[in-house]
């Protein structure tokens, strides 16, 4: 009789086991939802005005949904300039009530295409862009629908599956835009073959994150559902008035006919503030669909080598923490919004011409329509196993900040998406400030946000590794 019991609390304790490992596997879904505006609609990116002609690719919104046990987090990947934050928490909102996920464990990031559209209610630059036309009014409030739908239908396909991650390296695509100048200054852009230039003022970022996720098959090799590649380097390359993804459609394309038409591509910037494509060593053009082409296969060649160095990622819950962190302002006066109104009015949107004028302006209105009060903005940061984890940021990063977290992040592999959960535009880091320039005249927040932003990533990845 003892025998008996003892052999059913044993096979009652194996079940138990049995349940808790099967709750704990890891299972994903990947889909897309087709994001492409309407031809007519005030395209982004640039201080004058463009419409949108046509579409050269289609822009998409990506997502990959992870479960383990009763934890869904969900990445999310738009072929944008930006996010804003009322698109962000409304796409949250629907996510919520259309699927078994919460809110604040998605992570938005927006690409950073320059040959998208402008998004309405994100800034005075914006507006003055076509931001308040009914068109981009529309589209704006149909896209946190989109940004959902991607979510529900990633969640639809969940299926048991296995992670790992790998860090690839390309040092030859991207460029620190920022220069040393012969006369003393900082310069940005200074210009491809410029004597004046003495050396780079700050670093590049080469780490190309890559996370594969694959179902495995029984008898057959693994399913490939998605691939996550995060890289630093602006999306400027092919400029015009035709939708394009940039480089990391090339990418998306590329990856999807060497591992199957199936397999979802979502590309995350990483901290490119002030970092580009431009080679200002080379006098050969860099600009057209070709330049998007050339940059995206490099690339891909980058995703291939680490595909074959993926170590998998150890078996451990998912987690995700955010914290709202509040940036200060930079000073602006009264005059300051006197002068900025008369530059508005003074420069046409139609073309370049004012260009550091209208830079200043716009920032001068946004920050003073502000009254005082501080930027709030989240920090966001997924972990899955012991070695892998994401974190998000709210606008254009510079590097320097990005490789911070890296360094001291507590997980060996941390991918940085900017451009995330909302954007406040430029970030420089401390150190840029006094050097002046396009970013730093743009940045919203004072000197001193960047690290802000450093030590609260830095807070969250400690609390998800412990």
């Amino acid at each position: 009789m003892k025998s008996s019991a003892f052999r059913a609390t044993i096979i009652g304790l194996l079940f138990s086991e049995c349940l808790a490992a099967s709750a704990s596997e890891l299972r994903v879904g990947a889909a897309a939802v087709n994001i492409t505006p309407p031809v007519g609609i005030g395209m982004a990116g640039y201080y004058f005005e463009r419409g949108a002609q046509g579409t050269n690719d289609d822009l998409f919104a990506k997502a990959i949904v992870l479960e383990q046990g009763d934890v869904r987090a969900a990445l999310v990947g738009l072929d944008l300039i930006s996010t804003t934050r009322s698109m962000v928490e409304a796409a949250r909102r629907e996510i919520e009530q259309t699927t078994a996920l919460r809110g604040d464990r998605v992570m938005i990031s927006a690409t950073h295409a320059h040959t998208g559209p402008v998004l309405a209610r994100r800034s005075t630059r914006e507006s003055s862009q076509g931001g308040d036309t009914d068109l981009s009014q529309r589209y704006s409030d149909e896209l946190p629908r989109r940004i959902a739908e991607s979510v529900r239908l990633a969640a639809s396909r969940l299926q048991p599956a296995r992670a790992a991650v790998a860090t690839g390296r390309e040092e030859h695509l991207s460029f620190n835009r920022r220069f040393f100048m012969s006369d003393g200054t900082v310069g940005w852009n200074p210009g491809k073959l410029n004597p004046k230039i003495v050396r780079p003022a700050g670093p590049i970022d080469p780490d190309v994150g890559v996370v594969l996720l694959e179902a495995p098959r029984e008898k057959f090799p693994a399913e490939p559902l998605a691939t996550y590649v995060n890289f630093a380097m602006h999306p400027d390359t092919v400029g015009g008035e035709y939708f394009s993804a940039d480089y990391p459609g090339t990418l998306s394309r590329i990856l999807a006919a060497y591992k199957g038409a199936a397999m979802l591509t979502l590309f995350a910037n990483g901290t490119c503030g002030n970092i580009n494509h431009i080679d200002v060593q080379w006098a050969g053009a860099q600009k057209g669909p070709q330049e998007a082409h050339r940059i995206g296969t490099v690339l891909a060649a980058a995703v291939f080598q680490a595909y074959k160095q993926l170590q998998p990622v150890k078996e451990r819950p998912l987690r995700a923490q955010s914290e709202i962190v509040k940036l200060p302002l930079p000073e602006i006066k009264p005059e300051d919004v006197e002068k900025a109104r008369a530059t508005v009015k003074r420069y046409s949107m139609k073309d370049n011409s004012g260009f550091m004028e209208k830079v200043q302006a716009f920032k001068a209105l946004d920050v003073a329509a502000r009254e005082g009060k501080p930027l709030e903005v989240e920090v966001q940061a997924i972990a899955l196993g012991d070695d892998l984890a994401w974190v998000s940021l709210p606008g254009e990063i510079f590097v320097e900040l990005g490789l911070a977290i890296k360094q001291a992040s507590p997980f060996r592999y941390t991918m940085i998406a900017e451009l995330a959960n909302g954007s406040i535009g430029y970030i420089p880091n401390r150190e840029a400030y006094p050097q002046g320039n396009y970013e730093v005249v743009s940045a919203r927040c004072a000197a001193g946000s960047g690290e802000m932003l450093v030590d609260a990533a830095l807070r969250l990845l400690n609390a998800l590794k412990r």
